[in-house]
């Protein structure tokens, strides 16, 4: 008496929905909110036999329970009728009648289709139609009794197990079909069966069980990094890994050439799959360890990655193939461009010669992904993503053909040929369309959005920016991010800077949790850029030598080689703004600038723009004859020798601001 449904209205609903909207299990929920809230009441149903317990005194003795009316309904059963139930109770959100064959039939269970059918005909089992034919699934009231039932029967170990093996069979035998014209179906399949697939991996883990673990987490790598489930794949590869010992610990275990991945066939693995295996799910977590690349700068992390190299042999098969491909990502974070570089051409090659083509059109994005940022090597990109697209078109792999697309995309956009990127980009988006890749969509329609603002088409580039940010559906952190980004340089170039800014200072508020350090400092420097566009010299000097500073680091220069000498255009810009003496040493930066550029480097619009800004502002204070002279000298300034001239200049300015 007395209870509103308004006043804690979720907490109600999920009353209702955790007790399958059965009215005598609502009746006696709803009798024990004399003594408990409602949120109280949803919290304790996890143990519902005993909280429900209190009903109306009228009511017949088997209803004045929970407990009571299952149990009424359990001795109503014939033998393989209990069997089959308690035995169902194994799954996580239901299962198939081939998952319902292997995992609970046995002598003792008859016909197990036949006893579904029963069940279902006794409300005890819910039938319900699915893409692949029917599902069948407990309520959560009945699956928690039939819990306990398993227990009681001595059952629980052997059925659990068979369900680990019968998913661990699903995933393993599901895996290849994701790089082929069955993607779409597997894809599905999976998603359909992820919440059996986590189960099963925690049953593995909980028991200790390294191989099935192992096998596991190498099934469903590249599920994860297809559907962007990077919270999940970081989780189970740091507990697979826990349960043997370190591989690349010193004594290093040695390496030997491996043709079938571990996934090949079932467990057990042989101690040499098993030692592969556990370099591979080190990779798994190191790729997708993005948000937290800080962890890798220290002494400790850093030793950690050259352990990591040290046992990669890039001729090997085993690194042609996933995930020993992705020992890429230790070199990029170490900043070793000029290896990673060898030691994809070396991978390209491994893989022709082992004719692993799948996996060569893979490499060979990665290897154009990675100079695609290189205005020298741009045209190289290109031929590799020309090749790995029609390597991964003849496979029917969607996914792989938008990424080649990006990378594509990207080595255009580089070469300023923009209308041609926008085209790509807008082929790879109907790719990962048509495999319901959403986060990989909103992610292309970002960066596709950001190409059509250089391509002098800021209308339509803004309307999507601003779509993608208007999705709530939670599908990741990355897309959200690059539309900020490119966002904020449209606004930017249409003065539209305090919008701008709101979009970056939101930006920044989430780079602690989830973004690398790099994009931390490109947006420092586009609000250093916002600030002198609107006159505010001093905060955009201090913004500018800030992102100079983040852009030095070794993983920024892997990434973004450009990005210092357009952050010293800002700055330059600023001092010129601020006139005085360091208006000169804005110009000795300039000259850096020219010379610290990547070789091939060909300014985009935005920055032609910046870099025409600051060098008319600084001839209009210096006059021409200093201006030449002191830019001049910053000709053959390394990146230090720039920072140290920029630090002082920083100090100079912000000790006179203070005094």
């Amino acid at each position: 008496p007395g209870f509103v449904v308004g006043e804690d209205r979720e907490a109600a609903e999920e009353v209702c929905r955790r007790l399958d909207g059965l009215p005598l299990a609502i009746e006696l929920a709803a009798a024990r909110l004399r003594m408990l809230s409602v949120r109280q009441i949803a919290e304790r149903l996890d143990d519902r036999f005993r909280l429900l317990t209190a009903g109306a005194r009228t009511v017949l003795p088997r209803q004045q329970t929970l407990r009571a009316v299952v149990d009424w309904s359990w001795d109503l059963l014939e033998g393989a009728e209990r069997v089959v139930l308690r035995r169902l109770a194994v799954f996580t959100g239901g299962c198939d009648l081939a998952a319902a064959e292997a995992v609970c039939g046995g002598a003792e269970a008859g016909d197990v289709l036949d006893v579904l059918g029963a069940l279902v005909d006794k409300s005890l089992v819910v039938a319900s139609p699915g893409g692949a034919g029917m599902r069948y699934r407990l309520l959560e009231t009945v699956a928690e009794y039939a819990r306990e039932r398993l227990v009681e029967a001595g059952e629980r170990a052997g059925v659990e197990r068979r369900h680990l093996t019968y998913y661990r069979e699903l995933a393993r035998c599901t895996d290849p079909e994701l790089r082929g014209p069955g993607q779409v179906a597997a894809i599905a399949r999976f998603e359909t069966e992820y919440g059996n697939l986590r189960t099963a991996l925690r049953r593995a883990v909980d028991a200790r069980d390294e191989d099935e673990a192992l096998v596991l987490v190498h099934s469903l790598l590249w599920y994860w990094q297809m559907r962007d489930l990077r919270t999940d794949a970081l989780h189970w590869a740091r507990a697979a890994a826990a349960l043997g010992p370190d591989p690349f610990a010193p004594p290093a275990a040695p390496v030997v050439p491996l043709h079938e991945p571990c996934t090949a066939a079932p467990p057990p693995l042989s101690e040499e799959q098993r030692w592969e295996a556990r370099r591979g799910v080190r990779l798994v977590e190191l790729i997708n360890m993005s948000h937290d690349t800080g962890r890798w700068t220290t002494p400790e992390g850093v030793r950690r990655l050259r352990e990591m190299t040290a046992a990669h042999d890039p001729g090997l098969p085993q690194s042609c193939r996933l995930p020993g491909a992705f020992a890429f990502f230790a070199l990029l974070l170490i900043g070793e461009a000029d290896r990673l570089v060898d030691v994809l051409d070396v991978t390209v090659d491994a893989c022709r010669r082992y004719g692993y083509d799948w996996d060569l059109a893979n490499v060979l994005q990665l290897r154009a992904n990675l100079l695609a940022n290189r205005g020298d090597r741009a045209a190289q990109a290109i031929d590799d993503a020309d090749e790995s697209l029609e390597v991964f078109v003849r496979f029917g792999d969607a996914w792989g053909a938008a990424e080649a697309l990006s990378s594509r995309a990207e080595a255009r956009e580089r070469l300023l040929l923009f209308e041609e990127a926008a085209e790509d980009f807008t082929a790879a988006i109907g790719h990962a369309e048509r495999i319901g890749a959403q986060a990989q969509v909103l992610l292309l329609r970002a960066r596709y959005a950001g190409t059509l603002v250089e391509a002098g088409r800021p209308d339509e580039g803004e309307a999507i920016l601003r779509e993608i940010l208007a999705d709530d559906h939670g599908l990741g952190h990355e897309p959200r991010a690059g539309a900020r980004m490119f966002l904020g340089v449209a606004l930017g170039r249409a003065g539209r800077t305090d919008e701008a800014r709101e979009h970056l200072h939101a930006l920044l508020g989430e780079f602690d949790s989830d973004t690398l350090a790099l994009f931390q400092g490109f947006t420092l420097g586009v609000l250093g850029w916002l600030d002198v566009l609107d006159g505010r010299y001093a905060s955009a000097l201090a913004l500018a030598t800030e992102a100079y500073e983040s852009s030095l680091g070794p993983l920024s220069m892997m990434i973004g080689p450009q990005m210092p000498a357009m952050h010293l255009i800002v700055a330059a810009w600023a001092l010129a703004g601020l006139g005085g003496p360091e208006a000169r040493t804005g110009a000795v930066l300039l000259g850096a600038r020219d010379g610290l550029l990547p070789p091939g480097h060909l300014p985009p619009p935005t920055e032609r723009e910046q870099w025409e800004r600051a060098t008319e502002l600084g001839r209009s204070v210096l006059g021409d004859a200093e201006f030449e002279a002191a830019r001049a000298e910053g000709g053959g300034l390394s990146f230090e020798e720039a920072a140290a001239l920029l630090g002082r200049a920083a100090d100079a300015i912000r000790e006179r601001a203070e005094s």
